[in-house]
């Protein structure tokens, strides 16, 4: 039994710390997420959403202590009772997902009348942020992400059974730490092979460093909240700063080195065959037929009646199938901007009356500088074009804008506004408002 119940804490300790690591890598990206969730159309808990990147940081920060704490046993009643509620929530919350009706509709009043809207479906729960989709090429399904979750609760359980009765489960001895700690680095390890990166592996050996020092000073119950403490501290530094900043480890489609342009050809239409029937008004008789082959939609002796789609293989999405910029006039110049050989720098602002406007002098100072140059400068926004302008003359941006779905822009870059520099539809370079680089450090990444 003492065997099953260490296996079960190091497999649960090191999915939990790094769960909260890939969510606490792109903060910004979870809270877009639980806002998907908390919508009107959604979960309708739209009094949610202000909350969302509080919420986000929370749940970051929440993952990587009970993670240490199974592996450490710190406070493991608390601890144990936290980890079932939360899976336990979030089990229902991939269900839910999984079951979601994307045909259905409810109902809202609006000014007194009774009004049918579309339901969301959130498609991707965000389990583990983008990490899944830019290391192994997609995301979970919601059904898997379910099955997930009931695997971590039959991990979960066994420690929990053992946590809350006596004697319960202590804080580690030396011997518990030669086992649990080397087999919790040993999990983050195969975790961060699948995503492609050992700096989850770095910050849990910085989290067990901590945690042994602390054990060297305290003992008891002192011990077990200083070490909780320390990897609060340790996590929020991280989250702080891939906040602050852009993601520590960049896993979106539009990372730097990554080619907007080569990416949009990776899309595949969906291979089906549509069949539709037609009823003949002399005999009554009605006959279907495939549109591969000849089918009389120009006879006035037949009459359609229906039809049915086949999909004999399923298409493949281009990861950037949505990135598309309309300039003011209606056109597309998202083709031109790609393949343009002369540098492009993108200032992109997902909703202009949110934007973070004390960086938009040097935006400015950046921008001019590279009109000089000889680049091309455009602004990038979902918002209208009237509020646009309300924008551009209230801070005297030197740049037109185009518009781009929001969600789009929000994937693109972590900040609003963010900058890009694009060299033939290759991301060159990425910055957040706050780490707008002057003129020379944006030409320095071009090659």
């Amino acid at each position: 039994m003492r065997t099953l119940i260490l296996l079960c804490r190091i497999l649960v300790g090191a999915t939990f710390i790094v769960s909260g690591l890939v969510k606490a890598n792109d903060p910004l990206g979870f809270s877009y997420k639980l806002q998907e969730y908390f919508a009107e159309s959604a979960l309708n808990m739209p009094w949610l959403e202000p909350w969302s990147l509080a919420l986000a940081i929370a749940a970051c920060l929440g993952e990587i202590v009970l993670g240490f704490a199974v592996l450490v046993g710190g406070r493991m009643k608390l601890a144990t009772w936290a980890l079932v509620l939360l899976t336990l929530f979030f089990g229902w919350l991939t269900a839910y997902t999984a079951t979601c009706d994307p045909d259905a509709t409810y109902t809202v009043m609006v000014n007194g009348v009774a009004e049918e809207r579309g339901v969301t479906c959130v498609t991707d729960c965000g389990c583990f942020g983008d990490a899944m989709k830019g290391s192994i090429g997609r995301s979970l399904t919601p059904w898997e992400s379910f099955a997930k979750d009931v695997v971590l609760l039959v991990l979960v359980l066994p420690v929990f059974l053992t946590a809350i009765r006596r004697p319960g489960i202590p804080f580690n001895t030396t011997a518990d730490d030669k086992v649990l700690l080397p087999g919790g680095l040993v999990g983050v390890a195969v975790w961060s092979w699948v995503f492609g990166s050992f700096f989850y592996l770095a910050f849990t050996a910085v989290g067990m460093l901590g945690y042994l020092l602390v054990k060297r000073s305290a003992q008891g119950p002192r011990a077990e909240w200083t070490t909780a403490v320390w990897i609060t501290v340790l996590g929020s530094v991280f989250v702080w700063w891939c906040y602050a900043h852009l993601p520590w480890i960049d896993y979106r489609p539009y990372a730097i080195g990554k080619s907007i342009s080569e990416q949009k050809t990776m899309g595949k239409a969906p291979e089906q065959v549509i069949y539709m029937t037609y009823r003949n008004q002399a005999t009554g008789e009605s006959k279907e037929f495939d549109t591969r082959g000849a089918y009389p939609w120009d006879d006035s002796t037949w009459v359609y009646v229906d039809r049915r789609v086949e999909v004999l293989k399923a298409g493949v999405e281009s990861p950037v199938q949505d990135f598309g910029l309309t300039d003011r006039d209606g056109n597309d110049i998202t083709a031109d901007v790609l393949a343009d050989p002369s540098p492009v720098l993108l200032v992109m602002a997902y909703n202009v009356e949110k934007a973070d406007v004390g960086c938009l002098p040097a935006i400015n100072t950046l921008a001019q500088a590279a009109f000089e140059a000889g680049w091309y400068v455009y602004g990038v926004s979902a918002s209208t074009f009237d509020r646009i302008e309300e924008f551009r003359h209230a801070h005297q941006t030197p740049f037109d804008f185009v518009q781009c779905d929001e969600k789009t822009v929000k994937t693109v870059v972590r900040s609003n506004p963010g900058i890009v520099l694009l060299q033939q539809g290759t991301v060159r370079g990425q910055w957040s408002c706050g780490d707008t680089p002057d003129f020379a450090e944006a030409k320095a990444q071009l090659r």
